[in-house]
């Protein structure tokens, strides 16, 4: 049962990592890291899928690769996620609890976000180590 509700998840995700790509309304890394968080642990063919799809894979493949995530799609997720999460708590929601609860996600997820390391300040990291 456990397996089962980790596909449907990770493929939830995948459906809105992808249409992340065309929609910028959407962000595409956390959908797609979800995903494989997802497919890791309940299917090894949907999780190849994803690192072997000449679309997707740019997406994930610095983070799966110990990289982290570039600044630049960082800024974007958290923007992205703060507009849509933000739009949702002004205009679409009128229960105090569900505001709450969204907001809390937004933050939690942004935090997530945040703190992934950064391919470039690693990078510089490492030379600084070298001299």
């Amino acid at each position: 049962m456990k397996k089962i509700i980790l596909i449907i998840i990770g493929s939830l995700s995948l459906i809105f990592g992808t249409i992340g790509i065309i929609l910028p309304v959407l962000p595409t890394t956390p959908f797609l890291l979800l995903s494989l968080a997802c497919f890791v642990k309940s299917s090894d063919r949907l999780y190849k899928f994803i690192l072997n799809n000449k679309y997707l894979a740019p997406y994930v493949s610095d983070y799966i690769k110990g990289n982290g995530i570039p600044l630049k799609a960082k800024k974007r997720a958290i923007l992205l996620i703060w507009l849509t999460i933000g739009f949702s708590v002004i205009f679409v929601l009128d229960k105090l609890i569900l505001r709450i609860m969204l907001l809390t996600i937004a933050s939690t997820v942004s935090i997530y976000i945040w703190t992934r390391e950064t391919p470039r300040l690693k990078s510089i990291e490492k030379e600084l180590t070298n001299m």
